[in-house]
């Protein structure tokens, strides 16, 4: 006789919120304990050298956010789990989005790695000037963050599907519906400002606090909501929910 045991709502909501503090965590710790620590913009030499003295610090940036891009795809997943209740279609949507910044980034991972390999060879980067493997190692990073510039728009999707379907359901306060919303919307919009203004860095300090405050606020929140109130709140969602669900 074969048993199966499969993971409740209650549990991937459990799962997910702890994913989400640990994203917490290694996000913290890559993007400002290493990236902004080491890569100054418009100066390839000194970032450059940053990385090559600090060669452990860097490549544990690079194993933070390869972490990170794995733990999103937990996340995904518990997310469905939790959420098909609502809406099969609909939770699917919130997962394959998330999904998809999941791999985005992953794949740009590669350029970060790259721009190790240029700071790092010495001389088994033969026929490269000095100055060519600054540039290179610049260019690399900046391959970098237009890749994940581009997964935040799927991840801002993401986000509004999640606001969607939390309102919708009302099993979530409203407020956080609208929080996470916002929070999508603006990581789509400061996404777009990149690509289409040729001097994005006259509003980048502004794009900066449009995009952490909300970001911050809603994903910790739904955290917070996921760990202590999700449990209970998707499990009064009938099971006969699945069948009727429509988008």
């Amino acid at each position: 006789m074969i048993s199966s045991v499969s993971l409740s709502p209650s549990k991937a909501a459990r799962w997910a919120g702890v994913g989400y503090l640990v994203l917490f965590v290694l996000a913290i710790a890559a993007n400002f304990g290493v990236r902004s620590q080491l890569v100054v913009d418009d100066d390839p030499a000194t970032t450059m050298a940053n990385i090559a003295t600090n060669e452990t610090t860097f490549r544990l940036g690079l194993a933070a956010f390869v972490a990170i891009a794995m733990i999103d795809l937990l996340i995904a997943w518990a997310l469905h789990v939790t959420l098909r209740r609502t809406g099969e279609h609909r939770s699917l949507l919130a997962a394959w989005l998330r999904f998809g910044y999941s791999v985005i980034l992953g794949a740009s991972l590669t350029f970060t790695a790259l721009a190790l390999e240029i700071a790092t060879a010495g001389d088994r980067q033969a026929g490269l000037t000095l100055a060519q493997r600054e540039s290179f190692t610049m260019l690399a990073l900046h391959g970098f963050e237009i890749g994940w510039l581009i997964a935040l728009v799927a991840f801002g999707l993401h986000l509004i599907v999640l606001a969607r379907i939390l309102f919708a359901s009302r099993i979530a306060p409203r407020a956080l519906s609208v929080a996470l919303g916002a929070a999508g919307a603006a990581y789509i919009v400061d996404t777009f400002a990149h690509a289409a203004l040729p001097d994005y860095s006259a509003i980048a300090s502004i794009m900066l606090v449009v995009v952490a405050v909300p970001s911050m606020v809603a994903e910790l929140w739904f955290a917070g909501w996921l760990l202590a109130r999700a449990p209970r709140a998707v499990a009064t969602v009938p099971d006969r929910e699945l069948a009727a669900a429509v988008v």
